[in-house]
């Protein structure tokens, strides 16, 4: 086994079907340890209504870590001490995430470039030199390594050193012409992964990539985007983690500038050259950034509930998402029970969890 039974647990744990990342951290509190969670987790199943707990194969785990280890890549897991400190503050931030490359660079102040796939060729030379002078000024580069402002980005920090983070598997390739880039990024730069190696991207793992770009960066440059492009995404998400949004501006006649433009009006700050961005960023300190709302408790007492109890939980929820808070306030139930009573729920795949942490009934 290439890296050992315990981190054998933790990827077994988090590639088992309904585990997302806050439900992940709700295991460990309560059982403080992925081994313990995964013995407990058949009963918690059947609590929530189901009758069997559906876990990740174990041969499937041993044929990933053995692929992460000849792909020279490696694990970094939540409660590793080289986890990316910015990363950890976010609310849902991954429980593992795969790196190839010299992760040495988030040590470093770290700013997001984001920007339209069909950007303009004047947006990508802005971008590329954007990104070399930050680059020069010490400030390490993320972004997506998609088309246009991503590529740029990459490019023009790549000899500064760039990270790079991609939607599918960390030995998956997208798009196909960034081949050589992606190679030059892992030599030379970093990448990182959340999906399994060998996951083809689809365009449910997009957004869950771009909050780990904005969760890594103490601030997201926006360089062209249309109004309900994925890059406005990524910034929303910077300013839900308390971190500073900033847009180029751009002509009102083109509409990859709308977005831009858009972000500025709502409160962005307008950049325009590294020296502005690395104004910005320098005050923010990386201890400062709002930590995730939904802080997990060191300890998750053990409540036992009544039919009735568990079911007046039950009752209150639909297909409107809904605080924890709210339910046990108009349940009466104490929270411990009514997080219990959750969390069998989303094992049996019967409950969604949203921003904020509220929570719904599964559709």
């Amino acid at each position: 086994m290439p890296f050992g039974q315990t981190s054998f647990d933790k990827l077994r744990l988090i590639r088992s079907p309904n585990i997302g990342p806050v439900t992940y951290r709700r295991l460990i509190a309560r059982f403080g340890s992925a081994k313990q969670a995964l013995d407990a987790l058949p009963d918690l199943v059947i609590g929530g209504g189901e009758t069997k707990a559906i876990l990740a194969n174990p041969a499937m785990i041993e044929r990933e870590m053995t692929a992460i280890a000849a792909l020279r890549a490696r694990y970094i897991f939540m409660d590793d001490a080289d986890y990316p400190e910015l990363l950890s503050h976010i609310d849902n931030a991954p429980p593992v995430i795969t790196v190839r490359g010299e992760i040495g660079l988030l040590g470093r102040p770290t700013v997001a470039m984001v920007g339209a796939r069909n950007a303009s060729a004047g947006a990508c030379r802005f971008a590329r030199t954007l990104a070399f002078e930050l680059g020069q000024a010490g400030i390490s580069v993320v972004s997506g390594l998609a088309r246009g402002i991503d590529t740029a980005a990459h490019i023009g920090s790549i000899d500064s050193g760039t990270v790079a983070v991609i939607a599918g598997g960390i030995d998956v390739v997208y798009p196909p012409e960034n081949q050589d880039l992606q190679n030059a990024i892992a030599e030379r730069g970093l990448l990182i992964a959340e999906q399994p190696p060998a996951t083809e991207p689809r365009a449910r793992h997009f957004p869950y990539r771009n909050r780990i770009i904005a969760g890594l960066a103490l601030g997201t440059v926006v360089i062209e985007a249309a109004p309900k492009s994925g890059s406005l995404i990524t910034a929303r998400l910077a300013a839900e983690s308390g971190r500073e949004v900033m847009a180029i501006p751009g002509s009102p006649l083109d509409p990859r500038s709308h977005g831009c433009n858009q972000l500025i009006r709502e409160g962005a700050t307008l950049v325009q050259n590294a020296a502005d961005i690395s104004e910005l960023i320098q005050p923010i300190d990386a201890q400062m950034v709002r930590r995730p709302s939904g802080k997990v408790p060191p300890t998750f007492p053990v409540s036992e509930e009544t039919g009735a109890e568990r079911q007046s939980v039950i009752n209150l929820m639909g297909m409107t998402y809904v605080s924890v808070d709210e339910l046990v306030r108009q349940s009466g139930c104490n929270q411990s029970l009514v997080q219990m009573v959750l969390l069998e729920m989303e094992l049996a795949g019967k409950l969604e969890r949203g921003a904020g942490g509220k929570v719904r009934l599964a559709a």
